[in-house]
């Protein structure tokens, strides 16, 4: 099978195109013909390691490859059709259109991906293309977990600080979605999209700072790791609730004393990825109440220009790679 694969840490350039073999699907596995799946921005530090949250480098080295990757073919979040099966699954059935993530195994820049059924795979959502169902399962499922860890309730503020990426776009929809009011802050050429997506309001935070406009909010959910924390605790009203994506090591420390010793709460719980959110999440699609944006679609030979996008921080929505 073709698969998108590295065997050095570096530049997009390390990406190529190459024959591999095609995985076979253990008793418990389901074999996965990989349709679409997106390039994140997780993809994009493993591929360089480089990552703008540090503290968790040298585990990540240890567990990927010290000196080069173990795992050589990328890819969390995908979709797909199922193939072929292993003789103890029972969940689903050759010719299911699914989607949902590869956990640590990675993957799905290959052709083929084989999985544990008990991994999250769902059903496609009825209503969305192969490229729009692998552009959900990162951000809607990392989104669902925060926002309901945010504990929101009708009416209540919410500012969402990165709401452009594909976590933060999918947060929008699902805080509007619960009641929310919702102020994105992001980059000017992302507003038209995210007041599509539902946003109230929009602050660049080229032009302005959220921290000082005098405005307070009942949840903030900061996706962008160089943030000031100080900055965010204090827009929070009484009772409020922050909520990190992008966790640094100084920001765990400092919610815990946060939470503890003032009115606020303070909170960065890594989100878990199972098929109840994921069957959550069609759902939700089915209704009409969240969508997923392709930013732009690439085929697998232009791997590397898809990283490159990915790299830009431009994209509005998810960078695709069709397969």
């Amino acid at each position: 099978m073709k698969a998108i694969t590295y065997t050095k840490y570096g530049s997009p350039d390390v990406l190529q195109l190459k024959e591999v073999k095609k995985p076979e699907p253990k008793e418990d596995e389901i074999l996965i013909r990989v349709r679409a799946a997106e390039a994140t921005k997780a993809d994009v530090e493993m591929r360089s390691f480089r990552f703008a949250v540090k503290w968790f480098w040298l585990p990540l080295r240890i567990a990927f490859g010290v000196t080069r990757p173990r795992r050589q073919v990328l890819g969390g979040y995908f979709s797909g059709e199922v193939e072929s099966l292993g003789k103890n699954v029972t969940r689903f059935s050759v010719g299911d259109q699914v989607f949902g993530a590869t956990a640590l195994r990675l993957g799905a820049y290959g052709e083929y991906v084989a999985l544990p059924e008990s991994f999250a795979i769902a059903p496609k959502p009825a209503n969305m293309t192969f490229a729009e169902a692998a552009a959900v399962p990162l951000g809607g499922l990392n989104a669902l977990h925060f926002m309901r860890l945010a504990e929101i309730q009708t009416g209540e503020t919410v500012l969402i600080n990165g709401a452009g990426g594909s976590i933060g776009l999918h947060a929008v929809q699902i805080a509007r979605s619960m009641g929310a009011k919702v102020t994105a802050v992001d980059s000017a050429h992302k507003e038209s999209l995210l007041r599509q997506m539902g946003a109230d309001h929009f602050i660049d935070y080229r032009q302005e700072n959220f921290a000082t406009m005098g405005r307070t909010y009942d949840v903030v959910f900061d996706m962008v790791a160089g943030s000031s924390y100080a900055a965010c605790i204090s827009i929070l009203n009484p009772r409020g609730r922050y909520l990190s994506g992008n966790p640094r090591l100084s920001t765990m420390i400092r919610s815990v004393f946060t939470t503890r010793f003032t009115d606020k709460t303070a909170k960065f719980r890594f989100a878990g990825e199972t098929t109840s959110d994921l069957l959550t999440l069609k759902e939700m699609i089915e209704d009409g109440r969240i969508k997923s944006i392709v930013d732009k679609i690439y085929p697998m030979e232009k791997a590397s220009d898809a990283h490159r996008r990915v790299e830009t921080e431009e994209r509005v929505g998810a960078v695709v790679i069709a397969q």
